[in-house]
C-alpha cells in the first residue's frame, strides 16, 4: 500500500508540472470556444494537485485549501484517486471518475466503475462492482455506495460484507452511521459460499428482520431472528446477541449445557460469563437436576505478566440421597457436597516458577457422580485426586524441584488413613565439566543430585499375595489389613506397601564420567561415584480404625516392625562408592539399503557388598521394570531407597539400519549379571520389590529391543523379556502406529507373566487399540477399544457364596479370552465453520446406586458453530453390573 502511495502521489506531481506548462503554450493560442471547456480542465488538474497530490479535483472539501506539502506529510489528511476518466462539473458542483476507480483515503479504499463526489452535499456516490476496503481488512461488496466524504457513514444497496476474520453479513438494504452498521433483512454466518455453487444456502446462517453491529461495544444484535440449517429455519428466537467475531471475552451468557444421569435426572445448566477486567473474569454456572437440588459452579481466572492462577468451585444440595450407594461405596446420606479446585503458576524470573495443583472434595466420589466435565479420568481401578505446591528452578545445566503432595483416593478400596502425605519432596541435580588443565588432565563431566523425602501417614498400607485375598467387610479390604495376631502375617503372605507413621529419607550423590576414544574407534568411559543416604524411621505402632472407612477391625500397625525389621525410632546412613567403565565398539557399513551401524556394549560397575536396602522402608522405588531402557543404568531401581550393591556386569549390543528415506531399523539385546556379592534384587524388601524382577537370579533375563519405521507413515516397537534358560516370554510390549491417509491407526499389547511374590497371581494381558478415519474432508469415524484379556482366566476357579476368595465376597459368571474394559466410538463432521460429534463411552465405574464394579454407558453430543458457541449434551444410558467372573456380588 505505501508503494501504491508513492506511485500515486508521483503520478500527482507529474499531471501538476504538465498542467503548469500546458496552460502556458496553450491557454492563449486556444480558440475562445474551446478555452472555456480547457480552463475547466486545468483548473480541476491544478486543484487536485494543490490540494492533495491527486488525480482528482477537491474529493476532500476540508482539505481544499491545504499545501501540497502539509498533504503529502500528513497521510490521515489526504485522498488519492485513480481513475481513467475525471470530469468536474462546475454547474452541478460534482466530480466524477469513470473506469476502474480507486480512492484511497484514511486507511480506507473504495473501489468502482464510477465514483461522483457531490461537493454540495459532501455525499460520495459508487457504482458498479463497488467495493470497500477497512482498515482491518474487512470488505464490502455492494450495486451501490452512498456514503459521507469520509466514508464513515451512508447506506449501501445490496451489501455483501466479509470480515477479516472469515466472517460474512449480507442485507439487500443497509446503514452505516459511525462505527455501527444496521443489515435490514439482513443474514450472518461463518461459513463460505460453495466453491461450485455460491447461490447454495450457507452450511448455517442466522437470519433476522435487523442485524446491528457495533464496532465500538464489540457486539452484534439481532431482531426477529432465525437460525437456519442449509436453508431451513430450525430455531426463532425475537431478540439475541453475540459477541464480535474478533472479540475473545466478552460478558455474557454463554451456551446452555444439558445432561442427563439416573441419579441425578434431566440437566440444565446455564454458564454465566463476566469479563471483569481485562486480565481476570468469572463464570457462574447454575444447573438445575429433575432428581436433585441445584448444583453451582463458579470459575475464577487471572492473569498477570508473570502467570496467572484459576479457582473452581462446586456445590449441590443433594434433595434424594438414596440416589446413591451408602458407605462405604457412595456418599448416600450427605445433604452437601462439593470441590474445590485450583491451579497456579508465576515465573518468578528467568528461571524459577512458583506453582499449584490443588483439590479439596467433600467426599470421594463427588466426581463420579457430579462431574459434568471430563478432566477427571473415570477409571474403576486406578483413581486418585493429587494435589500439590511446587517451586521449580531450571538453569542451563542444573534443575531444583521442591513441591508437596496430598493424595485422596477416589475408589471405594481406598483408605484415605493409608495415604501417605510429602512434606516436603526435594529433588536436585546439577551437572558441569571439569577443566582438564584445573583438574592435571582428568576432565570430563561432574553430576550432583540429591533428593530429600518426609512422608507420614496415619495407618499401615498392607497387600495380600499369593493369593490376594479380601476380607468379609464388603469385600474392601484385604485379610493382611484386619487385626490379627503377628504370627499369622508373614512376607510370603502380605506386603508392607506403606508405613503408619512418619518416614523421613535423603541421598546426595556424586559422579564423575569422561569419554575416550581409542585409534581403533572404541569408545571407553570410565566412571567413578560415591552415595550417600540416611532415613529415619518414626513407627505408629498404635493399632487404629481406618478413617473415613467402615471397618469394625483396626489395622494393626503394631505389625509393621515384622515387615522392615526394625523396631520405632530407628534412623539409618550408608555410603555407597563405586567405580565402572563402559566399552562401545560402533562398527559402520554400507549397503545398497542405507547404512548399517553395529555396536556392542559392555559395562561393569564395581561397588562393595551391602545392604542394598539402606533406608529400612522401600516408599518410592515399588515400580521396578527391567527392560532395554534400564540395561545400562548404574542402578534399575526406580528410587532412591533401593540402590545396587555389589559388583555387576552389563552386556549387549544393537544394531541400526538407516534407510535412505530417513527411516531406520534398529534392534538391541542384552543381559545382566551379579559377578560379586549378594544380589540386590534377590534382597526382598517389605514391599518384596526385586523378586520375580528377571533381575533376581545371578543371570538375569534377556530383554531386547526391536524397533522398525520404514517411513514417517509407519512404527513399530517390541520390547520383551525372555527367561533366561528357555527364552520363554516373561514380559512383551508391543506398540504399532499407522498413518495412512485417511486412516490414523494405533495399536498397543502388552502380555506379562504372573508375579505372585508382588500381588500378581495371574498372568496380565491386554489389548487397546484407537484409530481415526476420514470418510472425506468432512465426515471422520473414531473408535477406540481395551480389551482385559487376563478375566477368562479367572473361569476355572471354584468358589462358593461365603469363601473370600481372589477379588471379592463371591465370583459370577464367565469372562470371555476379549473381555472389554472399555470401548469408544464417534462420528463427527467438520468444516470451516461447524464441528458436530457423536461420541459413545463404556468404561468400567462403580454402579452410583449400589457401589459394584459396573459398565457405565455415555453419549456425548458436541455441536460448535463458529464465532457463536458450542453446546453439549451428555446423556447416561445407564449402568450394568459386569457378570464376567471377577465382580463381588452382595
Amino acid at each position: 500500500m505505501q508503494r501504491h502511495r508513492r506511485r500515486l502521489a508521483l503520478m500527482a506531481r507529474f499531471i501538476a508540472r504538465s498542467a503548469s506548462r500546458l496552460a502556458r503554450r496553450n491557454t492563449s493560442k486556444a480558440p475562445a470556444n474551446e478555452r472555456s471547456r480547457l480552463d475547466r480542465r486545468l483548473s480541476g488538474l491544478k486543484a487536485c494537485a494543490g490540494a492533495a497530490l491527486c488525480i482528482a479535483i477537491g474529493f476532500a472539501a476540508p482539505q481544499a485549501h491545504a499545501s501540497s506539502l502539509d498533504a503529502a506529510n500528513d497521510p490521515a489528511a489526504r485522498m488519492v484517486v485513480e481513475a481513467k476518466e475525471l470530469v468536474h462539473n462546475q454547474t452541478t458542483n460534482t466530480v466524477t471518475a469513470r473506469g476502474h476507480v480507486q480512492i484511497y483515503y484514511q486507511g480506507r479504499l473504495l473501489e468502482a466503475d464510477q465514483v461522483v463526489y457531490d461537493r454540495n452535499a459532501q455525499r460520495v456516490y459508487a457504482e458498479g462492482h463497488a467495493k470497500l476496503t477497512e482498515k482491518d481488512g474487512t470488505v464490502a461488496h455492494a450495486d451501490r455506495f452512498e456514503l459521507t466524504d469520509d466514508f464513515k457513514n451512508g447506506f449501501i444497496d445490496s451489501l455483501q460484507v466479509d470480515t477479516a476474520d472469515n466472517t460474512h453479513f449480507s442485507s439487500p438494504r443497509a446503514e452505516r452511521v459511525g462505527d455501527t452498521s444496521v443489515f435490514d433483512n439482513g443474514t450472518y454466518t461463518a461459513c463460505d459460499a460453495c466453491k461450485d455453487d455460491p447461490n447454495r444456502p450457507r452450511f448455517w446462517q442466522v437470519h433476522a428482520k435487523r442485524i446491528i453491529h457495533d464496532q465500538t461495544e464489540k457486539m452484534i444484535y439481532y431482531e426477529d431472528a432465525s437460525f437456519e440449517f442449509l436453508g431451513v429455519p430450525i430455531a426463532y428466537v425475537p431478540f439475541w446477541s453475540s459477541p464480535d467475531p474478533s472479540v475473545k471475552r466478552k460478558s455474557g451468557v454463554l451456551s446452555p449445557q444439558l445432561s442427563y444421569q439416573s441419579q441425578l435426572g434431566g440437566g440444565f445448566g446455564l454458564p454465566l460469563f463476566w469479563a471483569i477486567a481485562p486480565d481476570y473474569d468469572l463464570t457462574i454456572t447454575p444447573t438445575v437436576f429433575t432428581r436433585q437440588g441445584p448444583f453451582v459452579t463458579g470459575e475464577f481466572r487471572q492473569r498477570f505478566e508473570n502467570g496467572g492462577y484459576v479457582i473452581r468451585a462446586e456445590g449441590a444440595h443433594v434433595s434424594d440421597p438414596t440416589a446413591f450407594a451408602p458407605p462405604p461405596f457412595g456418599a448416600g446420606g450427605r445433604r452437601w457436597r462439593g470441590a474445590v479446585q485450583s491451579v497456579g503458576e508465576f515465573a518468578l524470573n528467568d528461571q524459577w516458577k512458583l506453582g499449584w495443583d490443588v483439590t479439596a472434595l467433600s467426599d470421594r466420589y463427588f466426581f463420579q457422580d457430579y462431574k459434568q466435565s471430563n478432566n477427571i479420568l473415570q477409571n474403576y481401578y486406578f483413581r486418585e485426586s493429587s494435589s500439590t505446591v511446587y517451586l521449580t528452578g531450571q538453569g542451563p545445566r542444573s534443575y531444583l524441584d521442591l513441591r508437596g503432595y496430598y493424595f485422596q483416593g477416589l475408589s471405594p478400596n481406598d483408605v484415605q488413613a493409608q495415604q501417605p502425605i510429602a512434606h516436603p519432596l526435594l529433588d536436585y541435580n546439577r551437572t558441569f565439566d571439569v577443566d582438564p588443565e584445573k583438574t592435571f588432565g582428568l576432565g570430563g563431566q561432574v553430576e550432583v543430585d540429591a533428593n530429600l523425602t518426609s512422608t507420614s501417614a496415619q495407618i499401615a498400607n498392607y497387600e495380600s499375595i499369593q493369593p490376594r485375598t479380601l476380607d468379609s467387610v464388603n469385600a474392601l479390604y484385604n485379610v493382611c489389613q484386619t487385626y490379627a495376631p503377628a504370627a499369622d502375617r508373614n512376607k510370603s503372605g502380605c506386603l508392607l506397601r506403606g508405613i503408619g507413621g512418619n518416614y523421613e529419607h535423603g541421598t546426595v550423590s556424586a559422579s564423575w564420567e569422561r569419554k575416550f576414544i581409542d585409534p581403533v574407534g572404541s569408545v571407553w568411559t570410565p566412571f567413578a561415584f560415591t552415595r550417600f543416604s540416611g532415613s529415619f524411621v518414626g513407627l505408629d505402632t498404635q493399632d487404629r480404625f481406618p478413617i473415613f472407612n467402615n471397618s469394625s477391625q483396626p489395622i494393626p500397625n503394631s505389625a509393621q516392625g515384622l515387615f522392615i525389621g526394625a523396631s520405632n525410632g530407628v534412623a539409618r546412613g550408608q555410603a555407597t562408592p563405586g567405580v565402572g567403565f563402559e566399552w562401545r565398539y560402533p562398527w559402520l557399513a554400507r549397503s545398497g539399503l542405507g547404512d548399517i551401524v553395529f555396536e556392542p556394549i559392555v559395562q561393569i560397575i564395581a561397588r562393595p557388598n551391602q545392604s542394598s536396602i539402606p533406608s529400612l522402608v522401600n516408599m518410592d522405588a515399588q515400580s521396578l521394570v527391567f527392560d532395554d531402557s534400564v540395561l545400562f543404568q548404574w542402578s534399575k531401581f526406580s528410587g532412591y531407597d533401593r540402590f545396587e550393591t555389589g559388583t555387576r556386569l552389563n552386556y549387549g549390543g544393537q544394531t541400526t539400519l538407516t534407510l535412505a528415506n530417513g527411516g531406520f531399523i534398529n534392534a538391541m539385546a542384552g543381559q545382566s549379571r551379579q559377578v560379586v556379592g549378594e544380589n540386590a534384587y534377590a534382597d526382598a524388601d517389605a514391599a518384596n520389590v526385586g523378586l520375580a524382577s528377571g533381575l533376581n537370579t545371578r543371570t538375569s533375563d534377556w530383554v531386547g529391543r526391536f524397533a522398525f519405521a520404514p517411513t514417517s507413515l509407519l512404527s513399530f516397537v517390541a520390547k520383551g523379556r525372555f527367561d533366561e534358560t528357555n527364552l520363554h516370554a516373561r514380559r512383551i510390549d508391543l506398540v504399532s502406529s499407522l498413518k495412512l491417509d485417511p486412516l490414523v491407526l494405533n495399536l498397543q499389547y502388552a502380555n506379562y507373566a504372573s508375579q505372585s511374590a508382588i500381588g500378581f497371581d495371574q498372568r496380565r494381558q491386554g489389548l487397546a487399540a484407537n484409530g481415526r478415519y476420514d470418510v472425506n474432508k468432512n465426515y471422520f469415524l473414531t473408535g477406540s477399544v481395551i480389551f482385559d484379556m487376563s478375566r477368562h482366566l479367572f473361569n476355572s476357579l471354584t468358589t462358593n457364596p461365603t469363601a473370600t476368595t481372589l477379588t471379592g465376597i463371591n465370583l459370577t459368571g464367565t469372562a470371555p479370552l476379549f473381555s472389554v474394559a472399555a470401548l469408544g466410538a464417534g462420528v463427527g463432521y467438520h468444516n470451516e465453520c461447524a464441528i458436530f460429534t457423536v461420541n459413545y463411552s463404556s468404561i468400567y465405574q462403580p454402579q452410583a446406586g449400589t457401589g459394584l464394579p459396573a459398565r457405565n454407558q455415555t453419549v456425548t453430543v458436541s455441536l460448535q458453530f463458529r464465532t457463536l458457541g458450542e453446546t453439549k449434551f451428555n446423556y447416561g444410558l445407564g449402568s450394568v453390573l459386569l457378570n464376567d467372573g471377577v465382580r463381588a456380588t452382595p
